[in-house]
């Protein structure tokens, strides 16, 4: 009875095991895993309207590098559809961008799109460089650039800006480490800005722009979604990184007039919110020279922007982490003996089973002879039970 039952069991476990792999479900993402990109948020309390109605929650007031939103219903943890509308009376004064080397896709660094962004290509063993110039037909007044990425992407290594002033070309930053999408410098008036940057990994930049003081900015941005009365709702804003909320249907929230306003809500940073880290190696995405692979230590011994663990030195397309003899060139990977070292770098063999083959034949010469032993002896204690007695 005992047996049948473990049967069944396993029989169930395999049915069940199956049946999840052929539905090919994927497990509902947690609410902390969906919040944990957004740096800020604004609580909503206890709406107070008899029927459900669109609230609208304004964000005029906040700096926000990346205008995404996630709207969480507190009191039944679900993520509510919203809009975001902005109207901005702006005099922002254009821009036009170029590159050196030139790249066809430089005007995609100003088009207000972060889904498009310019690709800069990587040399094999030297670090990039690329010379970005912002030109305008009237000067503008700034003291930040803000750059915006691709995803999983890293920083360039180092950022040094400067401005054409009375006909000079002037250092308004001088070359040091990137370590923020925006970079703050002394305030100063120009119409051609050069940012020359250095980089060591693929370099994709969605969005660069300067922040313009001299520009007449009139900008009224708020999130409308639908509220419950009663209810409580979290509004989560500003994500380093774009976030997948899942969210149900939603209604007509942008041409409706009736509209709940409520302004001057403080934004308090967000608890759950970790760094883009795609690597889990404790190094955020924007400050790490090796993103896909995990490196801890950032170890970069030929100074080239690139991780050892990313880097490959022999050439031989297969990057250190993977490479079995990183030193030499071997796309084959051959490892004959298989102790995880490459045949062109495993010149002397470094177990004592590698050096003389016949031991381990010696061994199992050894332990079949043992067995046969005991098989005899066993036989003979069949044969002769009283053998043993007294």
């Amino acid at each position: 009875m005992k047996s049948k039952i473990i049967f069944f069991s396993v029989l169930a476990f395999i049915f069940t095991g199956s049946v999840t792999n052929v539905s090919g479900f994927s497990p509902v993402p947690t609410i902390d895993s969906q919040i944990r990109a957004f740096r800020y948020y604004k609580d909503v309390e206890n709406v107070s309207t008899p029927v459900p109605a669109v609230v609208e929650v304004g964000f005029s007031d906040d700096f926000i590098e990346r205008f995404d939103f996630a709207v969480l219903d507190k009191d039944t943890n679900i993520f509510e559809p919203y809009y975001f509308r902005q109207e901005i009376l702006t005099t922002d004064i254009p821009v036009a961008v170029s590159t050196i080397p030139t790249i066809a896709s430089a005007m995609l660094m100003t088009d207000r799109n972060i889904s498009t962004y310019s690709d800069f290509i990587l040399p094999e063993n030297t670090l990039g460089q690329v010379q970005i110039n912002l030109a305008s037909p009237v000067p503008i007044k700034s003291s930040a650039l803000t750059m915006l990425l691709d995803e999983n992407v890293a920083l360039p290594t180092t950022i040094e800006i400067r401005a054409m002033v009375d006909g000079q070309s002037r250092i308004v930053l001088a070359r040091q480490k990137m370590s923020s999408i925006t970079t703050f410098f002394p305030e100063i008036v120009s119409d051609l800005w050069t940012i020359s940057l250095m980089y060591g990994q693929p370099l994709r930049i969605s969005e660069l722009s300067l922040i313009q003081k001299n520009a007449v900015n009139t900008a009224d941005r708020a999130v409308r979604f639908l509220a419950q009365p009663g209810q409580n709702y979290r509004i989560y804003f500003d994500p380093d990184r774009q976030a997948n909320i899942h969210v149900g249907e939603s209604g007509d929230l942008a041409s409706v007039k009736d509209v709940v306003q409520i302004r001057g809500l403080l934004p308090v940073s967000n608890p759950s919110y970790r760094i883009a880290d795609v690597d889990n190696d404790n190094i955020p995405d924007i400050q790490d020279n090796c993103i896909s692979v995990p490196n801890p230590d950032q170890k970069d011994l030929n100074g080239n922007g690139r991780g050892d663990t990313c880097d490959d030195f022999d050439q031989d397309a297969i990057t250190n982490s993977k490479d079995n003899c990183p030193d030499n060139p071997n796309r084959d990977q051959t490892d004959t003996d298989g102790d995880g070292k490459g045949d062109v770098c495993d010149g002397a063999e470094s177990r004592i089973t590698e050096r003389y083959p016949w031991i381990p034949w010696l061994g199992i010469g050894f332990a079949a002879l043992v067995l046969v032993s005991l098989f005899a002896l066993t036989a003979k204690s069949f044969r002769n039970p009283g053998a043993n007695k007294e």
